[in-house]
């Protein structure tokens, strides 16, 4: 009986270990500033731009999509702003990072 409560012990440690260790591994959430800005057609939201411009379909005025992210799970993401699925904290919007020229 002894070598039985050892034994489980044993095997409760080891896997409470490669939990942890398993934690670690697992890929950065991606951080809300490497987001670039998009822009869309009020009429036609399929269309989407990388850059502020005319619609291909209307010639109206794209305008910039807001997206909106938690503060502590920048994975949850939104186009409107509302709670967190996770935590329920409030979701701020997230600002784009402006592109830079590569020389």
């Amino acid at each position: 009986m002894k070598k039985i409560i050892i034994l489980l012990i044993a095997v409760t440690v080891s896997f409470a270990t490669f939990a942890q260790a398993g934690k670690s591994k697992m890929p950065a959430a991606k951080s809300k500033t490497t987001q670039q800005a998009k822009y869309t057609c009020t009429m036609h939201p399929e269309v989407v731009s990388d850059k502020p411009g005319k619609c291909s379909k209307c010639g109206m005025a794209l305008t910039k999509i807001k997206t909106y992210s938690c503060a502590m799970h920048p994975e949850v993401v939104s186009n409107a702003p509302g709670k967190c699925s996770k935590c329920g904290m409030d979701m701020t919007e997230v600002k784009a990072k402006p592109k830079t020229k590569k020389a």
